[in-house]
């Protein structure tokens, strides 16, 4: 009698991974509920349409160093700061060019701080999409 050996294949552990992509999915569902919806009756502003220009009283700073204001062109941070309304001096917003040297953007800022400004807020591009 001649017996051939049977070949028999292991399981797969099927049953396993199904358990573990149910919970993965009870674990999103219940991650994606934990955050409270927005009020349905709120209507968010649409800011595509918006000019993106500084604000008026923002000291433009290009990429050599030169000094605009209000589309007129500075000697120094001290013409700026002599510019501004006395209760504005404290808080000033400048726009500096992405290739400004930050040597100079800190000795630009230094000279605004001897001007009176407590706080310099520097205005940026942000990308959005």
């Amino acid at each position: 009698m001649n017996v051939t050996p049977s070949l028999s294949r292991p399981k797969e552990p099927t049953i396993a991974l199904i358990n573990v992509v149910f919970l993965m999915l009870v674990f999103f569902m219940i991650a994606g509920t934990l955050a409270p919806p927005m009020d349905p009756d709120l209507s968010l502003i649409k800011a595509e349409d918006l000019d993106g220009r500084a604000p008026p009283d923002t000291l433009v700073i290009h990429e050599d160093g030169r000094l605009w204001l209000r589309g007129v062109e500075l000697t120094s941070a001290a013409a700026f700061m002599e510019r501004l309304p006395d209760d504005d001096r404290t808080i000033v917003r400048i726009v500096p060019d992405r290739d400004l040297p930050a040597a100079l953007l800190i000795q630009i800022t230094d000279d605004l701080r001897q001007g009176g400004a407590e706080r310099i807020m520097l205005v940026s591009e942000r990308g959005l999409e």
